[in-house]
């Protein structure tokens, strides 16, 4: 009873926060640099990249036509940043498929639809002054995950970041620690299997739901692509699911010919 007290005390407050929530996609190369700078910031504060001439982080899958950039804003300041990368086939810019080809290559040869959350950054200010903005930032993965009816979510994070991922969405460690590119420390794979664990975590944490206008809005169109991203990169699931259903009426009509 106390445990269920306590989430939803946080929910409420939660609540209260993103009532104030803005989340923007950038797709200007203006709104791109505001993202790499904040990136530049975190990780070099963080020791995990040298120092970069222009002060901007940023690498080739920012680029990728399957890629959704993030900036989260408090009453009209940016808090925070997020990458969402969403792929089902082998062809598609995945993060976590260069860094952990073993496990995630088999998933995507499989047409397994996998959302990758990378380059979650925050403002020094707003992570001090707002301790749950770790859950408002990782909501976008959460609006990913139920628009392109995701089969699991990955993300890598540095070993001491592992417990957070437990906690949010009782992901579980699909990798140890290993080199990631670009980035000086290792990084472990935490996981998550969405269609299994969506309802647990949504009943704990009811604020990661979202509406039908909202999911569209972000997701529909990529920060490097004006085609529909739900056809790109799932419809042809879709077609598949259809044309197995035709399949075996087409089968009776010749047998009985």
């Amino acid at each position: 009873m106390r445990t269920d007290n306590v989430f939803s005390s946080f929910s409420d407050r939660m609540s209260e926060v993103l009532a104030r929530v803005e989340y923007r996609r950038a797709d200007t190369v203006e709104e791109k640099h505001t993202i790499y700078r904040m990136r530049h910031e975190a990780y070099s504060r963080a020791g995990s990249i040298t120092l970069q001439p222009l002060g901007l982080f940023t690498d080739p899958a920012d680029e990728a036509p399957n890629t959704f950039l993030f900036a989260v804003y408090i009453d009209g300041e940016m808090a925070s940043s997020i990458r969402v990368h969403v792929a089902s086939r082998v062809e598609h810019c995945l993060p976590a498929a260069s860094a952990y080809p073993d496990i995630i290559g088999p998933l995507l040869q499989s047409g397994a639809c996998i959302v990758d959350a990378t380059r979650q950054v925050s403002d020094l200010k707003f992570s001090q002054r707002y301790p749950q903005l770790p859950f408002i930032t990782m909501r976008t993965v959460c609006v990913a995950e139920d628009y392109f009816l995701a089969d699991y979510m990955v993300a890598a994070c540095r070993v001491e970041h592992q417990a957070a991922f437990k906690r949010i969405f009782s992901a579980v460690a699909w990798s140890p620690a290993r080199t990631y590119p670009l980035l000086a420390k290792p990084q472990a794979l935490m996981a998550y299997e969405s269609k299994r664990m969506r309802e647990t975590v949504r009943s704990r944490f009811p604020f990661f739901n979202s509406s039908a206008e909202e999911r569209r809005r972000m997701f529909e169109r990529s920060s490097t692509s004006t085609e529909n991203q739900y056809d790109a990169i799932v419809g042809w699931r879709a077609q598949q699911a259809q044309q197995s259903q035709r399949e075996p009426a087409s089968a009776l009509v010749t047998s009985t010919a």
